[in-house]
């Protein structure tokens, strides 16, 4: 017994001593191994009378243990020893400028995003948020689009089964639209109401210019005197500031969306070649979105009286209008993660877009 208390404090000390995992491992395997001291004394507990293998086996087994726990104690703090000496040695000084070969790039969706903001906020318009997952009354029954629309139809839209309920017209639905956002504000807010509302949208389509998930930007403006004037003199002023050009051709064509009476689609002028799309000057026309006069029933649905209030409201596409400003051919490479695609058509991360400093043309675009 004094023998195996002796040795447990030489192992013990042994243990204590170590200055590396490694040294600490030499010393389990000499302790602990197929050749080790505690093993090769447990070997030898045939050799001895029943009572005392009985006696020295209880001994060994807990020496054993004892070791054990002390190797296990040491192996963390060494290891704590050595993470914090790796971290130590590897530690970055963020305050360091960054090397240009290593700088990241702002994606065109974020930076198109920052500049309709930019140019929305200076016309007083507010930015208003709502969920990506919708209830079928706040993305189609609010919005004028009954149960039989064609919207609604399971090629066009992903719907989310209601865990509470088998009924299929209580499944939630990922909004298609980001028109949600006007009702759910209409809802909250009393009038006079000018808001964008930016964000991801969903539908079942991919193609080059088609993607399960793209962008849009909704507009909505709500008061007594609301004209259509109001509405073609804003979006006019937005398109001159967007492709940042004095003066632009503009027309508007009829057209039928559910949730606006009378509604139209916004063209530019532009020229386009088999090489080459101008915006500006010329003998072609560009649809960039579409627009009109909020529907009654609309305005019924986010508790405003139609007959006190009237607005109007236009959407379109932040994804598509990169495409337009910055010459991308393809839409689904904006979702590929290509490093080498951000680097070219990205943007540098510290020029922000505004009036005042300037959008696109502020850092410009990488080429």
């Amino acid at each position: 017994m004094e023998n195996l208390e002796i040795l447990k404090s030489e192992i013990v000390a042994s243990v204590n001593k170590a200055q590396n995992i490694k040294e600490l491992e030499d010393i389990r395997v000499s302790v602990l191994g197929k050749k080790g001291t505690i093993t090769e004394l447990m070997k030898g507990l045939s050799a001895l009378s029943v009572e005392e293998k009985k006696e020295m086996g209880k001994n060994l087994n807990i020496l054993k243990s004892e070791v054990e726990k002390v190797l296990e104690t040491q192996k963390s703090l060494l290891e704590e020893k050595e993470l914090n000496a790796k971290l130590k040695n590897e530690a970055i000084d963020v305050t360091l400028p960054i090397r240009p070969e290593n700088q990241g790039r702002i994606h065109p969706v974020s930076k198109i995003y920052e500049e309709v903001v930019a140019i929305f906020g200076e016309m007083g318009f507010d930015v208003a948020e709502g969920p990506d997952i919708e209830d079928q009354f706040h993305n189609f029954n609010a919005l004028n689009m009954p149960a039989n629309h064609p919207a609604r139809q399971m090629q066009d839209t992903f719907y989310i089964p209601n865990p509470e309920s088998q009924d299929f017209d209580d499944s939630f639905v990922v909004r298609t639209h980001t028109s949600p956002v006007q009702i759910r504000t209409m809802e909250n807010r009393k009038p006079p109401i000018r808001i964008i509302a930016p964000g991801r949208t969903y539908r079942s389509d991919y193609d080059a210019t088609h993607t399960p998930m793209f962008h849009q930007v909704e507009g909505l403006v709500i008061d007594k005197n609301i004209t259509l004037a109001h509405l073609k003199g804003c979006l006019y002023d937005f398109v001159k500031a967007f492709f940042e050009l004095d003066d632009i051709p503009v027309r508007y064509r009829p057209s039928y969306f559910p949730f606006t009476e009378p509604s139209a689609e916004m063209d530019i002028g532009c020229k386009k070649t088999k090489t080459e799309l101008k915006i500006g000057a010329g003998t072609d026309w560009l649809e960039i979105l579409g627009c009109g006069m909020v529907h009654p029933n609309v305005l019924k649905a986010g508790g405003i009286d139609p007959n006190e209030y009237q607005g109007f409201a236009f959407g379109l596409g932040i994804d598509r209008l990169a495409m337009l400003k910055y010459g991308i051919p393809d839409l689904r490479t904006f979702f590929e993660s290509d490093v080498r695609w951000l680097k070219h058509y990205g943007f540098v991360p510290l020029d922000e877009s505004s009036m005042t400093g300037g959008l696109s043309n502020n850092g410009g675009i990488a080429r």
